[in-house]
């Protein structure tokens, strides 16, 4: 497993925040101002994770330009652009995936509340960015896979490398910016709806597993990248910490509770072991994941990936 492979099941770890039925849960006898009160706070979070959503799925759904970029990208010369000499052209591109539904609902999503300009504008451009890219792939998917090349000698496929180069660049510029806003957003919010749940229902099974899923987003935040390689120990092993302690928490909870966290306690408990193994390597190569680590990465993104899942279905149940 290659690191930049690694990436990009890392990148495809985003959970989407899942939303708490919309009522109002007033305690004893709770005045109507405070009743009203809560209807608004509910309102308000609601509004939030909807487009928090909207955001995130468009983001999901368009890492498909990322990965097809990449492969173009492992076997030319992007200085060069294509000549037909390379020994794996035919790799070509991947195929795009429809978004439309995703940019539209993501287009509405920003002209409601709440109004988050930093967010709604880089948004705006990242959608731009992406489809002046878009187009470019495409061209360039059918062009290689159809082997026009061969009747051209390369002519089109230079002129494609030419424009794909500077839109990928904008394009991948704008990602980093949507995804490092979206991140601080999310946390925020995760705290949000952690706190509506415990004060409807107290620390609840359903509460057990965002609170899990909320320390688990906080290790991957921290997890290597192509970009940065070389992990932050001292933050890395404190996330791991926090999580643990999450778990220890759903471990009380299930002594107290027969009926546990159901789906996702066993699959918590295996993660946290193996996110202390991944540390004790990484500390033996001073964080750098290049160094016999990069397939345990792998396997916690993709059991992270099992667990974000798993967390939507254990949530649904625990309603």
């Amino acid at each position: 497993m290659t690191l930049r492979a690694f990436l990009r099941g890392a990148a495809c770890a985003t959970t989407l925040i899942i939303a708490a039925p919309g009522a109002v849960w007033a305690q004893g006898a709770a005045t109507a101002p405070a009743a009203t009160a809560s209807r608004v706070q509910e309102d308000d979070l609601q509004a939030a994770i909807s487009k928090s959503n909207a955001y995130t799925a468009l983001m999901n759904r368009t890492l498909r330009a990322i990965q097809s970029w990449e492969r173009y990208g492992s076997w030319v010369d992007m200085k060069k652009g294509p000549t037909g000499k390379e020994r794996y052209i035919g790799y070509g591109l991947y195929s795009l995936y429809d978004v439309n539904s995703e940019i539209k609902k993501a287009e509405e999503a920003m002209a409601r509340e709440p109004k988050l300009p930093a967010i709604d504008e880089t948004m705006a451009r990242y959608i731009k960015a992406y489809q002046e890219l878009a187009p470019l792939i495409t061209r360039a998917e059918r062009y290689y896979d159809r082997k026009d090349y061969r009747d051209d000698n390369l002519a089109e496929g230079q002129t494609l490398h030419a424009a794909m180069v500077p839109a990928a660049r904008s394009f991948l510029d704008e990602r980093a910016k949507i995804d490092a806003l979206m991140r601080v957003y999310k946390r925020g919010l995760d705290q949000r709806e952690l706190a509506a749940v415990e004060q409807r229902e107290g620390k609840s099974a359903r509460w057990q597993v965002r609170n899990i899923m909320i320390h688990a987003r906080a290790v991957m935040d921290l997890m290597p990248s192509n970009e940065q390689p070389v992990v932050d120990l001292k933050s890395f092993n404190a996330a791991i910490a926090d999580y643990s302690g999450a778990v220890r928490e759903m471990d009380a909870f299930k002594d107290k509770n027969p009926g546990g966290v159901p789906m996702i306690d066993s699959q918590a408990g295996s993660w946290l072991g193996k996110l202390r193994d991944f540390s004790d390597k990484l500390a033996k190569s001073k964080g750098d994941v290049r160094r016999g680590a990069a397939n345990d990465a792998n396997w916690i993104v993709n059991n992270y990936n099992t667990m974000v899942s798993l967390s939507e279905s254990a949530i649904r149940m625990a309603r």
